[in-house]
């Protein structure tokens, strides 16, 4: 049987527990390690590390390999990338929002919007689904065509006529 490999963790036991209180859920098994390491009197191998916190042991590998070479701050970086920046400006975004709202000029599908997009702001193009998601996400629009009203209609007619329903 090969010998294992010995670390020896530079934090105290006290930080270690102050830190895994602080991690997120799935970093909390990284300062569990090190805690392991820190209460065992002989080194431990990966078998019995990976036996103990319940993971592969390829992964109790990495985890004293970063930390040996890296330190802390290594073992505990999440490596994860946020959210991609939206396609759709600040600008686009007002812009889409008041003719969304004007009874005149709003769009009656989703193809037209694209177009008025590429004309305006973005001359690459933008996808349909991308706009469709925007657009319902952000101003809950469903670009459904009403029945055509007369811009001209009289409100007065109108009322008189709701009155004589009831």
């Amino acid at each position: 049987m090969a010998k294992s490999k010995s670390i020896s963790v530079k934090e105290n036991k006290v930080e270690l527990k102050k830190l895994l209180r602080q991690q997120p859920i799935h970093l909390r098994n990284r300062v569990q390690m090190l805690l392991v390491l820190k209460r065992s009197e002989r080194s431990l191998s990966k078998n019995e590390l990976s036996n103990i916190l319940k993971i592969n042991h390829n992964t109790a590998q990495r985890w004293r390999k970063t930390y040996c070479e890296k330190g802390i701050d290594a073992l505990l970086s999440d490596g994860r990338v946020g959210f991609k920046p939206s396609i759709i400006s600040k600008e686009m975004h007002q812009a889409i929002e008041q003719r969304l709202t004007s009874p005149k000029d709003a769009f009656t599908s989703y193809i037209d919007l694209i177009n008025w997009i590429v004309e305006n702001y973005l001359p690459e193009g933008i996808n349909y689904h991308t706009v469709n998601k925007y657009v319902k996400r952000h101003f809950g629009a469903k670009l459904k065509v009403t029945r055509k009203s007369h811009s001209k209609k009289d409100k007065n007619a109108v009322q008189a006529f709701k009155k004589t329903l009831k």
